[in-house]
């Protein structure tokens, strides 16, 4: 439980950095790019093996970092949208509740079981991430709109799915260090591919502070993905709790932090996002 706990602790402080991010007017996609390259960093800093650069091509899981490292920049332009066009709320809604893919591939293809009263928790996990995440009227949705969230959803559905299948198939524990910074490093190219075909229009003017976000962001945004690896290992919880926990938990942590932090407002709904989130924790991790 610990590796979950740092995970989910990790995981939030990317919310709270983020935060910060339009308080001090970073520049989100300079720091985004920077942060996969201090990411990969220090994958590489904390693998114990010998880092022979030729030889990782050759790893089973080479290629799939690969495709992870597109999606985490394709789903993090999407997620950006979806909250400039849709709202924030309903970009963490549809981020958080894309748990219900992960964990259906795990009773689906692994075929792990749930008890009645886990299967109950999940369900109000779903909405304790909609009740937490709600804010006013942000959450209404359009017909022209729903694609956006559907994609968000999909895609950090496919990101967790994807985690778990290498890490259940392809990686050997003392390998998810050299694993995680090859999906950052992936993430990263990409990432300055990007960058350069924009600067062709619109002239880069990257800034320190654009840097230090970089930097702030990255150190969290590697351990999130390293200490999830090695909760999906956990012996007596199965993929479907692990997501489940993981993500409501969160929600409700990041939300608990921009209360204690921000001095964010918390409506009735919020607070009962958060009693259901408790509760399905519950279910889902006692039973």
């Amino acid at each position: 439980m610990l590796y979950l706990a740092l995970s989910i602790l990790f995981s939030s402080l990317i919310f709270v950095i983020f935060k910060l991010f339009s308080v001090y007017k970073v520049n989100t996609l300079y720091a985004i790019i920077i942060n996969y390259i201090i990411a990969f960093g220090v994958g590489v800093v904390f693998y114990e093996g010998d880092v022979a650069p030729n030889e990782i091509p050759q790893k089973s899981w080479f290629w799939g970092t690969l495709l992870l490292g597109c999606l985490f920049i394709v789903v993090f332009n999407l997620m950006a949208a979806t909250a400039q066009r849709v709202g924030v709320s309903v970009a963490s809604v549809a981020t958080k509740m894309s748990l219900v893919v992960p964990v259906l591939f795990g009773v689906l293809v692994y075929r792990e079981q749930l008890s009645t009263l886990q299967v109950m928790g999940i369900i109000l996990a779903l909405g304790a991430v909609y009740f937490a995440s709600a804010k006013g009227k942000s959450m209404a949705l359009g017909r022209s709109s729903l694609w956006l969230p559907l994609l968000v959803f999909l895609g950090s559905g496919i990101i967790d799915t994807s985690l778990k299948y290498f890490q259940e198939t392809h990686i050997e524990a003392d390998e998810f260090p050299l694993f995680s910074a090859t999906v950052f490093g992936s993430a990263a190219i990409v990432g300055l591919l990007l960058l350069t075909i924009k600067s062709f229009k619109i002239p880069l003017n990257l800034g320190l502070k654009d840097i230090l976000g970089g930097v702030a962001l990255g150190v969290p945004n590697y351990f999130s993905i390293y200490f999830l690896l090695h909760a999906l290992q956990h012996p007596s919880l199965n993929s479907a709790a692990v997501f489940t926990i993981n993500n409501v938990a969160i929600v409700m942590f990041s939300t608990l932090l921009g209360i204690a932090l921000f001095k964010e407002h918390m409506s009735t709904k919020n607070w009962g996002g958060i009693a259901l989130a408790v509760i399905s924790i519950v279910l889902v991790a006692l039973f």
